[in-house]
């Protein structure tokens, strides 16, 4: 489920104008009715008589340079200039829509439970190669693994499992088997093996590698980062770990929260990883 925040307006073609101006998207369009998508936040607007005003449209972003961003499209009509709040923990700025509407513009400087859309999950995520200080909350691995658990395999076999490594010795001899490519296992609080039984399916790598990008977006989800390390099906690794020797071993994952949250790297066309058969 999810929910739509609507104002009335008395110009909608202007503040339809206006919202799609700072990043806003159409989502479904009616007549004299426009619903508008920013990340998984659905704002409406519906022409009338009357305008309403009361409130605060609040958009919140990842990070304090995405803010920045957002301010010097807008210094125009900013109200002020961004700054951290630290009563609330928030770094922010307002400005006013062409309605005079209140908006605000927004990072939290602390770390959020779950919050993403799909396509915003889906095209955000990034490979964390350094980490924080802080630790990682039980309560927050038993979400993501209750979401893990619904990873699709072979015929419902459910072969994959999880290994949780703490053990920092563990951590260090893991991060040193690969050289630069392993390291961030050492620069992680935690890291987590996602490992598949043949026993239980013929497609048992399929099973693995599947589960384990399920563990990958759904730590993003939660915002918290990870590495796909690979090559490391190895004998080392499973005995490091307690691993029966004929299992498979997509990765061993760091896991923690990001110190800093790398650009996106450039990405082909579309149209250029397409073919068509006909």
């Amino acid at each position: 489920m999810s929910g739509i925040i609507f104002f009335r307006t008395k110009d909608l073609m202007k503040i339809k104008e206006f919202y799609l101006s700072i990043g806003a998207t159409v989502w479904l369009e009616q007549e004299n009715c426009v619903i508008l998508k920013h990340g998984n936040f659905l704002l409406g607007f519906c022409k009338s008589e009357t305008c309403e005003k009361n409130g605060v449209i609040t958009f919140f972003y990842r990070t304090k340079e995405e803010v920045d961003l957002a301010y010097r499209g807008l210094r125009e009509i900013a109200l002020a200039e961004p700054k951290e709040n630290e009563k609330y923990h928030i770094y922010h700025f307002f400005a006013n829509d062409p309605e005079n509407r209140t908006i605000e513009f927004q990072c939290f400087l602390h770390p959020l439970q779950s919050y993403h859309d799909g396509e915003e999950l889906l095209k955000n995520r990034r490979s964390i190669r350094y980490f924080g200080n802080r630790e990682v909350p039980d309560e927050v691995l038993w979400r993501i693994f209750e979401v893990c658990r619904f990873s699709p395999t072979a015929k419902n076999s459910q072969s994959y499992y999880f290994v949780v490594i703490r053990d920092k010795k563990t951590l260090e001899l893991l991060a040193s088997l690969r050289g630069n490519s392993s390291a961030p296992l050492s620069r992680a609080p935690i890291a987590v093996a996602i490992c598949s039984d043949p026993e239980l399916s013929m497609s048992h790598v399929q099973d693995g590698c599947i589960a384990a990008y399920h563990f990958i977006l759904t730590s993003w989800l939660h915002g918290l980062g990870t590495c796909w390390i690979a090559d490391m099906d190895r004998i080392q690794v499973k005995e490091a770990l307690g691993i029966p020797k004929e299992h498979y071993v997509a990765t061993v994952t760091p896991v923690g929260y990001p110190a800093k949250i790398p650009e996106a790297s450039l990405r082909r066309m579309t149209k250029e990883m397409i073919r068509f058969v006909d």
